[in-house]
């Protein structure tokens, strides 16, 4: 296939084309964008917007970030709880069905295998730490160390976030599924037993590596449409030879499809379920960690377009700014901006904004700056305000103005 369909596939799959609701969002419209996307990153940068939210303002418009929050962290019988927090692509909220997956054994173990010694080492501490998210849970660490007797020292001289080691040993409980997160404050996390936030279905069963490796990749290339099997190992961060055997299985299933893309130096393999929009129209502003471009080299391969992100940069070696979103008109990225939302003084600051090379500069002005306008009001920001910085800073700003 030519690399235009397989753009459309992959835009098709995110769910860039269908049409935005023309009224107020419902958890209907939350839960297609979740069978579209699968998981949403989490991530404590908030100098726009949290990263969980933002992916649904691309795919809906402004809606209320109730519907993700009751979905993340509430339950009743009349709306069940639909995501769950786990490490799925990175910490992220995935839909309470697939947490066997993750638990199968066909992902590797995450950063928390570092925290396996101290809690090996610390047996009465787990049995404690337990005990009281037990008696005491939705919990934060901290309240939990309080609630310690004698209560447990901070030490500053290892990696980290300075964590405590009643810190480290929530999050080991965490990533064994012992522990989940039953609510938020803020962006603390309040940990309970997962077997009091996930229903006993889920909790009970029990899927083996090779069948979650397949259910994952499958998946991700639902998520994906076409892609490469390094795509769809990194969608989820599966294990290269889980992955390769999940691949070849799906493919032998009739579930995925081996097809070359012009241009892509590696085979690809298409869903059998994905569709080819005839066309991909609207916009969207993308946050650093929407999966449509989390992974750089398909971003670049797919639509063209180098992107990194900046936060680690010292700030005289950046070159497009500190939390960039690409902006994405008629399927295609078109441009860049650097994005803070200022809340105190109400105002959605555009940093610095870019055109793309060959780019239509007066057009990306006005649609950015309607896309950004939506993205003030969503976020209760009373002006957008652009800095003389890039070359479609000029065009934006009295567009904007």
């Amino acid at each position: 296939m030519s690399a235009d369909v397989a753009r459309r596939i992959a835009l098709g799959a995110q769910g860039f084309a269908d049409p935005r609701p023309t009224g107020e969002p419902t958890r209907r419209h939350l839960a297609k964008v979740l069978s579209r996307v699968r998981l949403l990153q989490l991530d404590s940068v908030n100098v726009a917007v949290r990263a969980h939210y933002a992916p649904v303002f691309s795919r809906l418009g402004p809606y209320s970030p109730a519907l993700v929050d009751e979905a993340a962290w509430a339950h009743s019988a009349r709306r069940p709880r639909m995501l769950v927090e786990y490490w799925a692509h990175e910490a992220s909220l995935v839909p309470v069905e697939d947490w066997p997956l993750f638990r199968s054994g066909a992902k590797r173990q995450g950063w928390w295998k570092g925290t396996t010694a101290l809690a090996a080492s610390s047996p009465r501490l787990v049995e404690d730490i337990l005990a009281v998210v037990g008696e005491l849970g939705p919990i934060g660490a901290g309240a939990i160390e309080k609630a310690l007797a004698g209560g447990v020292a901070r030490r500053r001289d290892h990696w980290g976030w300075n964590w405590s080691e009643v810190k480290q040993v929530c999050e080991y409980l965490f990533g064994e599924g012992v522990l989940t997160t039953g609510s938020r404050r803020g962006f603390e996390r309040l940990y309970d037993l997962t077997e009091r936030v996930l229903p006993a279905e889920v909790l009970a069963r029990r899927v083996s590596p090779e069948e979650g490796a397949r259910e994952l990749v499958a998946r991700a290339a639902t998520a994906l449409g076409v892609a490469t099997e390094p795509d769809l190992r990194d969608y989820y961060r599966l294990a290269p030879e889980r992955s390769r055997q999940a691949v070849l299985e799906l493919v032998e299933a009739g579930v995925l499809e081996p097809v070359a893309v012009r241009g892509w130096p590696a085979p690809a393999y298409r869903h059998v379920a994905a569709r080819v929009p005839r066309q991909v129209v609207g916009r969207a502003l993308l946050c650093p960690f929407d999966p449509l471009i989390w992974e750089r080299a398909r971003t670049e391969r797919i639509f063209g377009f180098f992107y990194r992100i900046e936060i680690y940069v010292p700030a005289a070696k950046r070159v497009h700014g500190y939390y960039v979103f690409p902006f994405l008109l008629d399927g295609r990225l078109v441009g860049r901006v650097d994005l803070k939302a200022d809340r105190a003084a109400g105002v959605l600051r555009v940093q610095a904004a870019y055109a793309e090379p060959g780019a239509d500069v007066a057009r990306v002005a006005v649609e950015l700056a309607g896309e950004l306008r939506a993205m003030a009001d969503w976020l209760g920001l009373e002006r957008v305000d652009v800095a003389p910085r890039g070359d479609l800073a000029p065009t934006l700003a009295a567009v904007a103005r």
